[in-house]
């Protein structure tokens, strides 16, 4: 058995999916549909690893005052639970989704976390990193946890000799950069942010991505939505398309890919059947509310509907 895969969630939060048939903003909206589920993206990525067949320890911080759901999760994934409690409850998010499968994000900052707790994560980390090789930390950070701090604990890993992959976004993504994580995947506003400048062609987003390899990181993923995931590895493009899906909601779309790329590497598996199989995983997630792997029948047919190709380097 591949040894597990540990996914770290700093800022976890109850994510409530609502449905409606168009955002009327200033008057009153009437929801269709709706649910409340535990989410955060390394835990979002921890969900799709356990429906692979990938045994997974998760950590960070939760609030105390509503961590039920959370626990239950685990339980049901099987996930072995390392995440310290804070006084205080975990977030909760909104998520409206319309008719149109626009995604409107209200997230909210979540609970406050003490230099002590602080202390105690970093202390469990170290510990627990002992235990893996595969590192995923994903998602915003929480009061009380800097930018800097996230740079530390990846060098701290690295130095380690641990693959670190890393999914955030704004100063905490170009804390993380500046650290030289294993893999790293920003989407193209992510991208484009951390670059200071739009990035609106293909040859764009890949002499970026090329910016990001020359500091050291082996692994460049780059997401794109319906276009598909760009991939650096070793002066080596790839390219993947997923077929046209009909789309349901994209939240969650972007773990599920974190979590796919995972699978495969720690699979030792040939890299674009990694990519394959990673960019059918997240066509499969924007088809459904929520995420996880509910047929893998249906999984295996969208494997066959992605396309992957090389590309020529931009800079290298």
């Amino acid at each position: 058995m591949n040894q597990s895969i540990l996914t770290v969630t700093l800022n976890p939060a109850l994510d409530m999916t609502a449905s409606l048939p168009a955002l009327n903003v200033g008057k009153v909206n009437v929801i269709e549909q709706a649910g409340v589920h535990p989410a955060g993206k390394g835990i979002n990525v921890a969900r799709v690893l356990a429906d692979l067949g990938e045994p997974v320890r998760v950590a960070g911080f939760l609030g105390a005052e509503n961590d039920n759901g959370f626990r239950e999760l685990f339980q049901t994934i099987g996930a072995d639970d390392q995440f310290i409690r804070v006084p205080g409850a975990s977030r909760t998010n909104i998520k409206l989704v319309d008719s149109g499968s626009n995604v409107t994000d209200l997230n909210f900052p979540g609970m406050a976390v003490s230099p002590s707790d602080v202390d105690q994560f970093e202390q469990r980390l170290i510990t627990l990193a002992k235990e893996h090789e595969l590192i995923v930390i994903a998602g915003s950070l929480p009061s009380g946890v800097m930018p800097e701090q996230l740079n530390r604990w990846i060098t701290l890993l690295n130095g380690q000799g641990k693959k670190v992959v890393v999914d955030t976004s704004r100063d905490a993504l170009k804390a993380a950069l500046g650290a030289i994580p294993w893999l790293v995947k920003p989407n193209e506003d992510e991208l484009a942010e951390w670059l200071g400048e739009a990035l609106v062609t293909e040859e764009a987003l890949m002499a970026a991505g090329e910016q990001l390899a020359a500091t050291g990181i082996a692994h460049v993923v780059i997401s794109r939505g319906a276009e598909g995931v760009l991939w650096l590895h070793e002066g080596q493009w790839l390219k993947s398309t997923p077929p046209k899906m009909a789309v349901v909601s994209t939240v969650g779309a972007g773990d599920t890919l974190v979590a796919g790329l995972c699978h495969g590497l720690n699979q030792r598996s040939d890299r674009e059947a990694v990519l394959r199989q990673a960019t059918a995983l997240s066509a499969l997630a924007v088809s459904q509310v929520g995420v996880g792997v509910p047929d893998q029948d249906q999984l295996q047919k969208i494997v066959q509907q992605v396309s992957v190709s090389t590309l020529k380097s931009q800079t290298l």
